[in-house]
């Protein structure tokens, strides 16, 4: 009799310090047999299916539901989502399944479950039918791991790549460790530790240290055949004020939890040494900008890399803090993604080279200074639908390669040629752009809404790379933020004199 496996989903990155929350309407939600269908888009759930076609697993799928990094998820929200799985977990549970696979992301936050993973994990325990099913899944790298989590899942692991390059094939490692405990007969145990540490997303880069060291750390421990399985390294996701918000270390063993503790002391104590490396802070853009503009670059182009407004992270994607210096020092050949709706509906009626005065972007955030009055050249719209060019883009582990930006306009104002999108999409494929009749290559300079993920799509065209600041909610300088529920003392944020406490 083929194994049964049931399957849910519930990927969200909560920025808790955004205004706007998040609610069941943003989410794109699938149930059951649509959630079938994924299977080829390069998705973690891809993934998944991939490795329990192989295993012949029959799969039981019950809802999927997923959004762009955004403001704090409604309670309401939560509780549907479920609602939805329960009515469809419970008749599967009750007629037996073998496992349960979940993908995760790992750092969502409602109103007031500041862990819903872990709280949807100890919901699923509480079923009848499911008090030791084993439980595997996937996280994302930027996860906030929590104990909870690790005390009620068998096998969670964890993206291994910044860029997510590696989402799809992480999931098929969680479910070929879910294939090895039921053909084994052994179910493992996850073990879990958090040194005091907070990175912004810039520092959790898997190209340089300190998060370079720990995913070779975490390989060493899993190279020699033993009782380690896997081994997870969270760089965490420093804008969601969590208690459980950092960087983490966590292994899935059939051992004892005291030799595994061994192990993730060793790994803390590692990340700990590293700390200094995973803090950065930028230049302001006027000045990147005016260095540029007196030494212009003999090709290009020069990409302006702004963290504080990363769609990526949950920032709004229409900051305009590169679009005015760009202005300011009149750069000719430049750039700039801003998501815009209300800019995009204004143009809905203009024609190929027609002018228009509108304003832009500077909507979504109260840090940033407001709209930008243009005087502007109507150049192209579309429906803002296009296929990714690299399913292994940081976009696949998100959403599939099938991505939508919404109604779309190109526009041209002075030296600057903009995309307005109606649905923030993060910089991470060229297949953005050039499905806009926009060849990237042909520009100067280039902002980029991002903070680590677009290296994969942007580096290998780009002649140089300039981290600059910039008015944003996802800002770099994290003691800026109004903290009242991450555990303290953490590093940078207070003198921490060395990891204590570190399995509490």
């Amino acid at each position: 009799m083929k194994p049964r496996i049931l399957f849910a989903g519930l990927f969200h990155e909560t920025h808790t310090f955004l205004d706007a929350v998040t609610r069941w309407e943003d989410f794109q939600v699938i149930f059951d047999e649509a959630i079938l269908a994924k299977l080829g888009d390069s998705s973690p759930t891809d993934g998944f299916l991939e490795e329990a076609a192989r295993h012949g697993w029959d799969v039981i799928p019950t809802v999927d539901a997923r959004a762009t990094p955004s403001g704090t998820v409604e309670d309401a929200m939560f509780e549907r989502y479920w609602r939805e799985f329960l009515v469809r977990a419970r008749p599967a549970l009750a007629a037996g399944v073998d496992g349960i696979y979940l993908v995760l992301h790992g750092a969502m936050a409602t109103q007031t479950i500041r862990d819903p993973e872990g709280e949807l994990l100890a919901r699923i325990r509480a079923l009848p039918g499911a008090e030791a099913v084993p439980i595997f899944g996937v996280l994302d790298l930027h996860a906030n791991v929590s104990s909870r989590m690790c005390s009620l899942a068998n096998g969670l692991v964890m993206y291994r790549e910044n860029p997510h390059t590696d989402a799809k094939q992480s999931a098929q490692r969680g479910a070929a460790l879910l294939a090895r405990c039921l053909r084994e007969k052994c179910v493992p145990r996850m073990v879990w530790c958090r040194p005091p540490i907070l990175w912004a997303p810039p520092g959790t880069g898997t190209h340089a240290d300190p998060m370079l060291a720990l995913e070779s750390f975490a390989r060493e421990l899993e190279s020699p055949p033993s009782e380690i399985w896997a081994c997870n390294i969270a760089g965490g996701y420093s804008f969601a004020d969590t208690p459980d918000t950092g960087c983490s270390l966590s292994v899935v063993t059939s051992g004892t939890v005291d030799s595994a503790r061994i192990h993730l002391e060793r790994g803390a104590r590692l990340a700990w040494s590293l700390r200094e490396r995973g803090t950065i802070s930028y230049p302001g853009v006027d000045e990147v900008v005016a260095a540029l503009k007196a030494s212009p670059p003999a090709e290009g182009p020069v990409l302006l890399v702004e963290p504080s407004d990363n769609i990526g992270g949950g920032a709004p994607g229409d900051g305009t803090g590169v679009l005015r210096a760009l202005r300011h020092h009149a750069i000719e050949r430049s750039l700039v993604i801003l998501n815009d709706p209300l800019a995009v509906a204004s143009l809905q009626n203009a024609s190929a080279g027609e002018a228009r005065r509108l304003a832009v972007g500077g909507r979504g955030s109260r840090l940033d200074a407001g709209p930008v009055e243009i005087e502007a050249t109507f150049i192209s719209r579309s429906d803002g639908n296009f296929i990714l060019e690299d399913k292994q883009s940081h976009l696949a582990s998100m959403n599939g390669i099938h991505i939508a930006m919404g109604p779309c306009a190109v526009i041209r104002a002075g030296g600057v040629t903009l995309l307005l999108t109606s649905r923030k999409t993060a910089p991470f494929d060229l297949g953005q752009l050039r499905s806009q009749g926009i060849e990237p290559r042909e520009f100067a300079i280039i902002g980029v809404k991002a903070a680590v993920a677009h290296k994969r799509a942007y580096d290998p065209i780009a002649k140089a790379s300039y981290f600059v600041d910039t008015p944003g909610p996802c800002t770099s300088n994290l003691a800026s933020l109004p903290w009242k529920q991450l555990r303290r003392p953490v590093y940078p944020l207070d003198p921490v004199a060395q990891p204590v406490n570190l399995f509490s």
